[in-house]
């Protein structure tokens, strides 16, 4: 799966990482769903730095069409709010 993460570029992941990176998906929804700021800011980042750690950085040169969209770490929780879908950041 081609993830972009948003300012950064494009992240092959395994579709055996897809579960860890749900479950810290609905930690961050959680986080978004209570307005918890401090929260939302360390779920955030720990989705990305997932992503990051078990995926394959794909060359900038790069043009595959990317399956889902992240934000960027600097996002605001209303910034991501917008981008939830009904299941979330990563579809299950």
């Amino acid at each position: 799966m081609i993830v972009r993460i948003m300012g950064e570029g494009q992240i092959d992941i395994s579709a055996d990482d897809i579960a860890v990176l749900n479950e810290l998906d609905s930690e961050l929804e959680a986080a978004i769903d209570s307005d918890d700021e401090k929260a939302f800011r360390v779920k955030l980042h720990a989705l990305l730095d997932k992503v990051r750690h078990v995926g394959k950085a794909l060359p900038d040169d790069s043009l595959e069409p990317s399956e889902l969209i992240l934000p960027p770490a600097d996002a605001s929780i209303e910034e991501v709010r917008e981008m939830l879908g009904d299941q979330g950041l990563i579809p299950g």
